[in-house]
């Protein structure tokens, strides 16, 4: 289909992440206490320090520097433009408290689309890497180029019903409109639409 990646390497997900740490104790200790992942067992066979996390469906190797002096400086300047890992939330304004329980500083931003907002925070761990965590699924994924087919919104139980009927749809069995399916969020005072 024209504008549809192809699969060519057959990828199922992401598995992980590697990040260069000046101290692994120190970041994994941001890991597992600010973002909620747990420590999980490493190969022994390793002769490097490190350590595994994980949660939220992937993981996180921290790689202990083998010259953390000669690492690139620290950014003070939050810069929301900067490479970075994002993180959906449930609640913007429970990670904005906790931030500021925990003294993270951290810079605001707000995209607005069509309509919809979604909001975001950035901040750096301890080695200077970004952090971003939003509520980015407010937002519809929609294929570019010529798919075809309604971009549909849908719950996480309705999206296994309807990727059943597209697998049976694949083996011809029945029609069904293409979908996005995307998780569904709480409707609350934070997702209201943008004034």
């Amino acid at each position: 289909m024209e504008g549809r990646a192809e699969n060519p390497l057959r990828l199922k997900s992401v598995n992980h992440i590697s990040l260069v740490c000046r101290s692994v104790e120190k970041s994994l200790d941001f890991y597992q206490n600010v973002l909620g992942f747990f420590s999980i067992r490493r190969p022994g066979s390793f002769d490097f320090d490190g350590a595994w996390l994980y949660n939220y469906g992937m993981g996180i190797h921290l790689l202990q520097s083998e010259d953390p002096d000669n690492m690139p400086k620290l950014s003070l300047q939050i810069n929301p433009k900067d490479n970075h890992i994002s993180f959906q939330c449930e609640s913007m304004a429970t990670v904005e408290k906790k931030l500021k329980e925990m003294k993270i500083e951290y810079v605001q931003s707000r995209v607005e689309e069509a309509g919809i907002c979604v909001d975001q925070l950035f901040f750096h761990d301890p080695d200077g890497s970004m952090i971003e965590i939003c509520n980015c699924d407010n937002l519809p994924v929609i294929p570019l180029g010529g798919g075809g087919g309604d971009t549909t919104l849908c719950s996480r139980i309705n999206c296994n019903v309807q990727q059943q009927q597209q697998v049976q749809q694949a083996a011809g069995q029945i029609k069904q409109q293409q979908v996005t399916c995307l998780p569904s969020i709480p409707i609350n005072e934070e997702y209201l639409p943008c004034a």
